[in-house]
């Protein structure tokens, strides 16, 4: 029987922001020359916009006499999905020794968010001047690297004929890993479970990250402690023994590695003294834990798409009241979600094509009801061009439907999940499919969609809702919340969480990047996690 000592607290526990360390490398051609008798001097200056106001975050170094510069700095910036990040590449040739851009000629820039060069790896755009217009022929080339040693170990171990350290029967033994750091001393790494009553010991296979490990270092001394559990905490010391990941993956294809476990207490005081058992490293692998960015890099392209709410209780959209209402500024809580969300997957859709879909009203013209209808009125073309196709499409289709009813999630959620099925026959981890569902009430058909989200939780496919209004939305938690919950209404639990919703009241008074942030958060860890259980890498990707 395996116990699980009590891990130290971390904080709540919740999804984490995907965030991590990308370089950017940066070439240019063409550039324009400014110097009367030699060629430009170029360097380049990588601005961020920042609340709002585009800050200075680093530049190259400068290149003499050269119109076609590949800049030996790289720009290291913090990737954040859930934002929308946006650069300046800015060109100048530098004339002075001065720091102040304004002392230096201006080149061409180029502006773009960090996403959209995540999402295709390697850019290649025109330069332009501050008016807009062409600067000569200058062009810029932006590449991106994710900074990480994605790789980690999965360990089997065993223990031999370990010390018996309870009076009244055997040992409880665990392991501890430690790794050193820079300052010498000793770090906790990973702890095993405790295996109860036993001398012969075999632990659950764990993974942890090679960095983690072993700072990436396979030669790096590791430091294994084996304890005889103790309710009290006092755990008896059984052994140690030192060795390196190099040595632990002399354990495979079939072979086990066995290491003494020593007390140096006890190989002190007695001669005869062998070891305190034996540890088995019964297999070792290395692999690549593949993050988000890897697959997004790897040629992952996220399709979106948008189902809107059009029944009769968000009011008749004429009416100032209603819902669907476009203010003198051209905006509502649907077009709010719309923009938050769709600015930011649109980065990830290398033609930015997204189908809109509308359910809940009647249509022209025989005015039937629909769940499942192109908001552009054209059922073998719904799709959209970017965010702003789908906010005019939204916008015209208003004045051209009745808003009647019921709520109904299933149709559309089905739609989607038609499509992401077939993206699972070209096994390769191509495509995830995102719905995005803006609704303002209780879900009519809440059996028809529990049943459509545990057959969707099988697909590469996230559903994202957004209530709008004031209406009591606490039904939706059914299907954002423990897979149990699911489970004890369809009999069949789903594969894994991939609802995710969010109250728009809740953001209303807040920055629409707080809107983003919430509803995409966990989304990286959702296609991540579908892939890895279909053990399909990056379409592009390095071997580990």
């Amino acid at each position: 029987m395996a116990y699980t000592l009590s891990p130290t607290p971390s904080g709540p526990a919740g999804p984490q922001e995907c965030v991590c360390r990308v370089e950017l490398s940066v070439s240019c051609q063409n550039l324009l020359d400014r110097d009367v008798a030699s060629k430009s001097d170029p360097f380049c200056v990588l601005f961020l916009e920042i609340n709002g106001k585009m800050c200075e975050i680093d530049r190259t170094e400068t290149t003499v006499n050269n119109l076609n510069p590949v800049f030996a700095k790289k720009f290291i910036i913090h990737y954040h999905f859930e934002e929308v990040q946006k650069l300046k590449f800015a060109m100048f040739d530098q004339d002075k020794s001065s720091t102040q851009l304004y002392e230096h000629d201006f080149l061409g820039e180029f502006c773009c968010t960090l996403g959209s060069i995540v999402s295709s790896k390697k850019i290649m755009r025109p330069l332009t001047l501050g008016n807009g217009k062409p600067a000569g022929k200058g062009t810029i080339l932006i590449t991106a690297q994710e900074l990480s040693d994605n790789r980690v170990i999965t360990l089997s171990m065993a223990g031999r004929k370990l010390d018996k350290k309870d009076l009244f029967g055997k040992s409880d033994p665990f392991l501890e890993f430690y790794k050193q750091g820079d300052d010498g001393k000793w770090m906790l790494v990973h702890r095993t479970e405790v295996i109860k009553y036993t001398l012969d010991p075999v632990w659950k296979p764990f993974t942890v990250p090679l960095v983690s490990l072993c700072d990436g270092d396979i030669d790096k001394v590791i430091k294994v402690l084996c304890y005889d559990y103790d309710n009290d905490g006092g755990h008896d010391f059984i052994g140690e023994f030192q060795t390196s990941v190099l040595k632990l993956c002399e354990a495979q294809d079939g072979r086990s590695v066995e290491v003494e476990c020593i007390n140096p207490k006890k190989q002190k005081k007695k001669r005869s003294y062998k070891n305190s058992g034996i540890i088995i490293v019964k297999s070792c692998r290395i692999a690549r834990d593949y993050s988000f960015l890897d697959y997004i890099l790897g040629g992952c392209q996220l399709m979106f798409t948008v189902g809107v709410d059009f029944t009769a209780s968000n009011g008749n959209p004429r009416d100032p009241s209603s819902l669907h209402y476009i203010s003198p500024l051209g905006m509502n809580e649907y077009l709010s979600a719309i923009w938050a969300v769709g600015q930011i997957i649109q980065d990830y859709d290398s033609d930015k094509m997204f189908p809109a879909l509308g359910f809940g009203a009647q249509l022209p013209p025989d005015w039937k009801v629909s769940h499942e209808f192109a908001i552009n009125f054209n059922p073998t073309n719904p799709f959209c061009s970017g965010v702003e196709g789908i906010v005019q499409a939204y916008s015209a289709c208003l004045p051209h439907i009745r808003f009647y009813g019921p709520t109904n999630f299933s149709p559309i959620i089905n739609h989607v999940a038609r499509f992401a099925a077939q993206a699972i026959e070209q096994d390769a981890a191509a495509q995830y499919f995102i719905l995005l569902i803006i609704t303002d009430g209780v879900i009519s058909d809440m059996d028809e969609t529990r049943h459509a989200v545990v057959q969707a939780s099988k697909l590469p496919m996230s559903i994202i809702i957004i209530g709008v209004g004031n209406a009591d939305f606490a039904a939706m938690e059914f299907l954002d919340g423990d897979n149990r919950i699911l489970r004890s209404y369809t009999g069949e639990e789903a594969a894994r969480d991939i609802v995710q919703f969010v109250p728009f009241r809740e953001f209303r008074n807040a920055p629409k990047e707080t809107l983003s942030k919430a509803v995409l958060a966990e989304l990286p860890q959702q296609v991540v996690q579908y892939f890895k259980h279909q053990n399909l890498p990056p379409i592009h990707s390095e071997t580990a």
